[in-house]
């Protein structure tokens, strides 16, 4: 079977950035699972996957646009500490989890840390950058009903929700 949208791929993966590993799934032995064409993946890796197969493996460039996307300026807002989990902890640089209103969240960096509000560059930690991704597919196969409905994918043994 083929790797398409409404296709669940599961796969390990090692990401690099200018020679350097930035992560890999190999460290947590656990595959990634997606569901393709559902927003999960950055449109370059997607893209690279479809119409591959269970067993192939594969090295794949994504250009900064299809990643990332690339850095925009004016980005760095002030926000209180308390969208922050463990904000007294923060310090420039750092790359942290900003909660949002809606749901969700957001990686973000720590620019300045004040008393009751942090600075904080809205631009994902990899924009601007180019990425390698070394990547084996594990499985490809149909989505389930309760997939598409979730909009991810449910990896075997994963707990009902």
């Amino acid at each position: 079977m083929k790797a398409g949208k409404d296709k669940v791929v599961s796969l390990h993966y090692t990401l690099t950035v200018d020679g350097e590993k930035v992560e890999s799934s190999h460290d947590r032995e656990e595959q990634l699972w997606v569901l393709l064409g559902h927003g999960q993946l950055i449109p370059g890796l997607e893209t690279a996957l479809e119409g591959r197969e269970a067993g192939e493996a594969l090295e794949v460039d994504v250009a900064a646009v299809d990643g990332y996307g690339e850095r925009q300026e004016g980005q760095v807002q002030r926000m209180s500490k308390k969208y922050f989990p463990q904000a007294n902890r923060l310090k420039p640089g750092m790359v942290t989890v900003l909660r949002l209103k809606e749901g969700g969240q957001r990686a973000v960096t720590v620019h300045k840390v004040g008393m009751s509000a942090i600075d904080v560059d809205l631009n994902h930690p990899m924009a601007g950058k180019d990425l390698h991704f070394d990547v084996a597919i594990g499985e490809v196969r149909e989505a389930t009903e309760e997939e598409l409905k979730h909009g991810h994918a449910h990896p075997p043994g994963s707990a009902a929700h």
